[in-house]
């Protein structure tokens, strides 16, 4: 699948495990690309199992253990890919009174566009959380 001529993101669900709104994280998706003003740059955004993001962070971070969200940037034009867990998103749902599954995995696509942007929470001073919030409170998410 090739992303479409009006979009420069790719949204691919690689997992069965969770029931995933493509068409409804897209509209997400296109919206806050616009609003970062990465509209032009080709991403993608895959949904994977525990399993394969363990594996990705095992062999890229050195940490043997499923995460929620990894970030690979890209070279230019290609702004990177974001890989998300959706078994890690629902786990997360499921210890929180407040949180949504399909609202977290807005919130990991956003965290992790942020970082394919060259925003680093470990990093610059809360920068990045300081955008983060902000964005969240926006698109509710």
């Amino acid at each position: 699948m090739t992303p479409s001529p009006d979009r420069g993101f790719l949204l691919l669900n690689q997992q069965r495990k969770q029931k995933i709104s493509v068409p409804r994280l897209r509209t997400f998706v296109d919206r806050l690309g616009n609003d970062l003003g990465v509209q032009d740059l080709a991403f993608s955004v895959v949904f994977v199992t525990d399993e394969k993001i363990r594996r990705y962070n095992r062999d890229y971070r050195r940490f043997d253990k499923a995460t929620d969200v990894l970030s690979f940037r890209g070279d230019a034009p290609y702004l990177g890919d974001i890989v998300i867990s959706s078994e890690t998103a629902q786990r997360q749902v499921e210890n929180s009174r407040t949180l949504k599954f399909e609202m977290n995995l807005r919130r990991l696509i956003l965290h992790g566009l942020l970082h394919l942007m060259g925003y680093d929470h470990e990093t610059d001073n809360g920068e990045m959380r300081n955008i983060e919030r902000r964005f969240r409170r926006r698109f509710k998410c």
